[in-house]
């Protein structure tokens, strides 16, 4: 039988690089030369549409074509919490023989400017006149980064030894 994994992106809100990451994992984003419309990148399940109330929670967006779960979570401010989360994991698999891999993505390393900007008006004032255009620019900036990422992401699950993955990332070149 084939190993199942769970996949678990995570940055700041949650709502932008996580649900793009998602969407790309599980081909509602299609790997493709041309960049995402603005169509397209509002259509993504979540994307701008969390709120701080929302941080910390695990937002289910479906299974890969290989078997394995994805979900977002926005962390907020705390450095803490993909560390809790992460151990408490590992309490999970020794106490209760879990035999999932649990994969930590961050997708932090791929926001650009325009998309902190863009979420800080947006999410953080409620003012999406501003926030949504920079949002926009923002996601295609980043989108081939998001993709780079997703491939390591599913590349290392693979080739770990670790029940538990915790996966930095680093800056791609937009």
């Amino acid at each position: 039988m084939k190993e199942k994994f769970i996949y678990i992106y995570h940055d700041f809100g949650g709502t932008h690089t996580t649900s793009l990451a998602a969407a790309y994992h599980l081909n509602i984003l299609s790997e493709t030369n041309t960049l995402p419309n603005e169509k397209e990148i509002l259509s993504v399940p979540y994307f701008n549409k969390l709120k701080k109330k929302d941080a910390g929670e695990f937002i289910y967006h479906g299974i890969d074509s290989e078997g394995n779960t994805v979900y977002t979570i926005g962390r907020r401010s705390s450095k803490l919490t993909v560390k809790s989360l992460y151990n408490f994991s590992e309490l999970l698999s020794i106490q209760h023989q879990m035999n999932k891999k649990i994969i930590f993505s961050n997708t932090s390393p791929v926001v650009p400017l325009a998309m902190t900007i863009g979420g800080f008006f947006s999410r953080g004032l409620g003012i999406d006149a501003i926030g949504v255009p920079l949002l926009i620019k923002g996601a295609q900036r980043c989108c081939k980064n998001i993709e780079q990422l997703v491939k390591e992401t599913k590349k290392i699950a693979k080739e770990s030894n670790q029940l538990i993955v915790k996966i930095d990332n680093k800056k791609y070149q937009a």
